[in-house]
């Protein structure tokens, strides 16, 4: 393992050689097209890939410990012909690997589709409404993370914490507000819950845990929608709202620290079997966290670190796939950029940890992680490698070393 971490390590450093937003020395305003003089009228595209290369450590006797995956494979674009009203267009996919790639590509796995599209209306300079397939989350800063910029490998797989159950691959169909009030920002929404999620054919039994199938089981009257807010206090430097997606590191090109709360509320979105009666139960997940992201005096050194403390109700003794349970959570990262005299390359070597309590097993789970990114031009074109180690309740410990490579444009 050791020598493997190494090579890896080593074959980061080599490919920098061969391969050419926040912290972009070449990317400027990107892949926007004027629509006139001004550019008051434009459209914008953003495509991005991302690579992986995966050790496992624990697999079966007849499964290869390393395999290759593209983790993203997106297009976002969006468009305005003027001030008061936007449309955003964004899809793709996700984890194609060699066990769900289609002979000739008509397999679910290999089809695109849409990760959100939704329109806005400006009220006024601050604020604005919208409605669509959107990802104007609650809960907090991670649940509403960008996949372009993200610190650490991944984001933290539980604060994407309604993934699959009561919407699709983080989007919810619904309206929102956001804006800001000064140093406060704001976005809430009320959205409709999906039908057919990932428990879809599970119904809960007499007198066991809960099951995510409120809106299948008790119907869309008492079930159907659902709520969410985020808000976030800009003590320093301001960040944008323009669009939903929330920076995960400046790599010291701005100066923020901000302290927010979020929460997420499905009535009746769980249903328990009492004695043969079916109940709901309200699924209600709150959260505060704290972002800290500035450079280090003047020699190109900078200082990412964030942290949350999440309460996840989502029925009794609920638990799925060792990703949501009922219960809490506290998670953090930091991640710290060398001062390099090369202005465009940047190495961040980064740790990251995570301690849920989890009611279904009275036990704990924790995740550990430490990597490294090396930034060829900002978030536009980097390496990371990270080492993941897994260990949930009395299982075995798990470990992962997986090596990223991504560019978007």
């Amino acid at each position: 393992m050791k020598k493997l971490i190494l090579l890896l390590f080593l074959s980061s450093f080599l490919i920098s050689h061969s391969i050419f937003s926040q912290g972009s020395p070449d990317y400027t305003g990107g892949l926007k097209v004027k629509l006139n003089e001004s550019g008051s009228k434009y459209f914008r595209i953003i495509s991005w890939a991302q690579f992986w290369a995966r050790y496992t450590d624990d697999v079966p006797d007849d499964d290869s410990n390393t395999d290759f995956s593209i983790r993203r494979a997106r297009i976002l674009m969006y468009s305005q012909i003027n001030k008061d009203f936007l449309i955003l267009t964004h899809f793709g996919l996700n984890s194609l690997n060699a066990d769900n790639l289609n002979p000739v590509g008509k397999g679910d796995s290999s089809q695109l589709f849409f990760h959100g599209v939704w329109g806005q209306y400006s009220l006024g300079a601050n604020h604005a409404i919208g409605g669509g397939l959107h990802y104007w989350n609650g809960i907090s800063r991670l649940n509403n993370q960008s996949t372009l910029n993200i610190m650490t490998l991944d984001n933290n797989r539980q604060s994407w914490a309604h993934i699959g159950l009561s919407d699709q691959f983080a989007r919810h169909i619904g309206i929102y507000a956001k804006g800001k009030f000064g140093k406060l920002q704001y976005r809430v929404s009320v959205n409709e819950s999906i039908t057919n999620n990932l428990q879809e054919g599970t119904d809960p039994v007499i007198n066991g845990p809960a099951v995510y199938a409120g809106r299948r089981l008790l119907g869309s009257k008492d079930a159907g929608k659902n709520f969410a807010g985020y808000f976030d206090y800009n003590f320093l430097d301001q960040e944008s709202n323009f669009l939903p997606y929330k920076v995960g590191s400046y790599l010291g090109g701005k100066k923020v620290f901000n302290v927010g709360a979020g929460f997420f509320y499905h009535p009746d979105g769980s249903v328990t079997n009492t004695n043969g009666i079916l109940e709901g139960e309200d699924v209600a997940i709150f959260a505060v966290d704290a972002f800290y992201d500035a450079p280090l005096g003047s020699n190109g050194s900078a200082i990412t670190a964030y942290t949350t403390y999440q309460n996840n109700n989502y029925g009794q003794n609920y638990t799925l796939g060792q990703t949501y349970e009922t219960g809490s959570m506290i998670y953090g990262h930091v991640g710290y950029v060398i001062p390099n005299a090369n202005k465009k390359i940047k190495f961040q070597p980064y740790t990251s940890f995570n301690l849920r309590s989890i009611d279904a097993i009275d036990d704990n789970a924790t995740t550990f992680g430490v990597g490294a990114n090396a930034y060829f031009s900002g978030h536009n074109s980097k390496l990371t490698l990270e080492y993941l180690n897994t260990k949930y309740g009395d299982n075995d410990a798990q470990s992962f070393v997986t090596l990223q490579a991504m560019i978007y444009l």
